[in-house]
């Protein structure tokens, strides 16, 4: 027997034993976005291993818009393989299903044929994280939503489930309880979450509109319980908002990230973003429940278990990115059922499954309070873990500046330091110019980590880029504004500013919008801020005279601007207007566009969750510019998550470079990396079918821009290296 049969024997053996021995179920399917309705992102297959991964090769690709360049764009869908078909979706939304061994296509589904393509926009959000599958008997649908509307599938032919809801498919809007539902703005981007008859739903959603978690016959599609993430009154939590009337008119504190689910248990797990505003606090003072939460329900009842609250009152857009692995873990002697929770701060909160207990203790901390900004009130104390201790860094000094870049260059690197607020994870934003680190987009994001059941190591990417954020005082009166012109700027500042930039130049992932009326129509413009588009939300809460005011400012449409002003309210948003508002997403770069600070700027993290201890830490992504000049990889931003195998290997794309890496899990070192038509954004599944291991990743791109694409990549080894 040669070396590589006999350590791939080895191998099957040790894995039998230990299956023997630990009644964990085999995962070697990928039924659900994440691997399983656990989020763990893992696999028991071995095929593929340390000594063979080298020899991977594209087993087939297919293109979901049909090589059409004109419908390319970034794909974060984790695909699911049911029974050999392999279902996800493209970047203009479409639904598809292919031979999960050839990728050959069976069907697909374009929702702008069906007959709710009235009720959205082929301009609406245009993101999608994964799809959820049902099956009873014969009768096997596809779940999956596009804009506000949840679509169900025959998994089979492809056609919409006529007796779903209307005619295959339900409007989230009518479903929150809100007076207005046409002026609601929800966009679910990841997938529902199925339990037995029931799914989970809430979603992206506009500033006006509250993100509360809803639960859904799967059959008929009526609502079955609804949970008010901003409570009414005599709700648990009501008490934490100060404004008594905030559940009437604030928006967001909503479960995007999507859920988990304990299955055997029958708990439901989710986790929150932060109300509106995302960094002014002073229209919704108190701790603000139940934002920034994990949650825990009765997955048939709606009804909360426990919760914990991971930031208080939280003003620098700290929503928790990811929902949690459900894990397994070993503290002095005993097994934890455990879930774990990253956070964009760079935190990894670990608590007991059922209670909510903390397994690793939580101290409440001081942090500034020294806020210039008027109206607001930050809370006293942030939660912080005792272990596993922060996978990012926590603070920048003058020590941490970008010191590849000439001496001019850091100078005015240091001189513009010294003029922003700085130090902490939760300095108070402000005027003059606050630096956030970790900043928005990290340390862990919506990609979300990987649990290794059998060593207990959790591995997670992160950013490591500082962003500047300015706020601005909104002065608005209704005296100042008596043409279109005057309220349409109002309105912009009120509403768009905060991504577009005063100057409508955008900043950090957001575009320009300098010369767009080159390429809209009012009507189209009209329609577009209706709809939104990608990660845009719609903006509904505006009425058409304050919609016609501000496309007369954005459009420059100079006979319009001299029209007067109509407005009913004189106020440039609506129902509520926040004193503040901020100048946009701005990245604190160099001139060149690195990040201003020290590498790295992107890590793949390993820590050991039995202990807190971390493992080991790579830096994670190339600028091949910069490694051409001599310097040492520096890690780059990313998004999408690994996931972790049997066969002792991460799998990853995720970075902007284009690449796509298996990495040892053991120690970090890259054991194999392909070029990718596009870059992977995305996190790739593990499959095995007719005794064959493939992974397969969506390349669509990335939104910081470069190569585009439509394809979903599938890799195994050759056919004679496969035992």
């Amino acid at each position: 027997m040669n070396a590589l049969k006999f350590h791939v024997v080895m191998v099957a053996v040790l894995v039998c034993l230990w299956a023997c021995s630990n009644p964990r179920p085999a995962i070697t399917t990928w039924e659900t976005t994440g691997g399983s309705k656990m989020n763990n992102r893992y696999s028991d297959l071995t095929q593929i291993d340390t000594t063979n991964v080298s020899l991977l090769e594209v087993a087939w690709v297919y293109h979901t818009e049909k090589k059409d360049s004109t419908k390319f764009g970034p794909m974060e869908c984790n695909p699911i393989i049911i029974d050999g078909v392999l279902y996800g979706v493209s970047p203009k939304l479409k639904l598809f299903a292919v031979d999960a061994g050839t990728g050959e296509e069976k069907w697909r589904f374009d929702p702008a044929d069906s007959v709710m393509n009235k009720t959205w926009h082929r301009n609406s959000v245009n993101m999608n994280r994964g799809v959820a599958y049902w099956a009873e008997g014969e009768d096997k649908r596809i779940i999956y939503t596009v804009g506000p509307i949840v679509f169900e599938v025959n998994a089979t032919t492809g056609k919409l489930v006529s007796s779903f809801g209307k005619d295959g498919g339900i409007d989230l809007r009518y479903e929150l309880g809100k007076k207005n539902p046409e002026e609601q703005f929800i966009a679910p981007t990841s997938p529902v979450m199925v339990y037995k008859d029931l799914f989970f739903v809430s979603g992206l959603v506009g500033e006006s509109t509250p993100g509360h978690i809803m639960a859904f016959d799967v059959k008929s599609g009526k609502q079955k319980w609804i949970f008010h993430t901003i409570p009414y009154p005599g709700e648990p939590g009501y008490e934490t908002w100060e404004d008594k009337e905030a559940y009437q008119f604030m928006g967001s504190t909503n479960a995007w990230a999507g859920f988990s689910l304990d299955e055997k248990r029958g708990i439901l797990f989710a986790v929150t973003g932060n109300p509106t505003n995302d960094f002014y606090g002073g229209s919704r003072l108190g701790a603000g429940l139940y934002g920034n939460c994990i949650i825990a329900f009765d997955a048939l009842t709606g009804k909360k278990l426990w919760h914990y609250q991971l930031v208080h009152h939280d003003v620098w857009d700290r929503d928790l990115p990811t929902p949690p692995a459900l894990i397994t873990i070993e503290r002095n002697g005993q097994k934890i059922d455990a879930v774990a929770q990253t956070t964009k701060q760079g935190f990894i909160f670990v608590f007991e499954r059922t209670t909510g207990t903390p397994v690793f203790p939580i101290a409440e901390t001081p942090f500034p309070v020294n806020t210039t900004l008027k109206g607001e009130q930050l809370w006293a104390t942030q939660p912080v873990p005792s272990l596993p201790k922060p996978f990012t860094r926590q603070r920048i000094t003058e020590d941490d500046l970008n010191h590849f870049v000439s001496d001019t260059e850091y100078q005015a690197l240091k001189t513009r330091f010294k003029s922003l607020r700085a130090g902490t994870p939760f300095t108070p934003p402000s005027v003059e110019g606050t630096m956030v680190f970790p900043g928005y987009d990290g340390g862990g994001e919506w990609g979300g980590p990987a649990f290794d059941p059998t060593s207990g190591m959790l591995y997670v990417n992160a950013n490591e880029m500082a962003w500047v954020l300015n706020m601005v005082e909104n002065k608005v009166t209704p005296q100042a504004m008596t043409t279109n012109m005057d309220a349409g700027q109002a309105i912009y500042r009120q509403n768009c500013m905060s991504c577009h930039g005063p100057d409508r130049k955008g900043g950090g992932d957001y575009p320009s919008i300098v010369g767009v009326d080159k390429k809209y129509t009012k009507r189209k413009f009209l329609e577009l801020v209706a709809s939104g588009r990608r990660m845009m939300p719609g903006f509904n809460h505006l009425n058409q005279v304050e919609k016609d005011a501000l496309a007369s400012f954005i459009l420059n449409l100079q006979q319009d601007q001299k029209t007067a002003y109509k407005g009913n309210t004189g106020k440039a948003a609506a129902p509520h207007t926040d004193l503040y508002g901020f100048t946009g997403y701005n990245k604190f770069l160099t001139k060149e566009g690195y990040p201003g600070i020290k590498p790295p700027w992107g890590t793949l993290n390993a820590i050991n969750l039995n202990t807190g201890a971390l493992e080991w830490q790579i830096n994670f992504g190339e600028f091949k510019e910069l490694t051409a000049k001599g310097i040492p990889v520096t890690g780059r931003e990313n998004y999408g998550g690994p996931v972790a195998t049997a066969g002792g290997l991460l799998f990853i794309g995720a970075t902007a470079d284009g690449k796509f890496r298996a990495i040892n899990k053991r120690n970090g070192k890259i054991l194999w990396e392909t070029d990718l038509p596009a870059p992977g954004v995305a996190t790739p599944s593990v499959y095995t079918l007719n005794g064959k291991q493939y992974i397969v990743i969506a390349c669509g791109g990335s939104k910081w821009g470069g190569k585009q694409g439509d394809a979903y990549v599938a890799f195994a080894l050759p056919s004679h290296q496969k035992n």
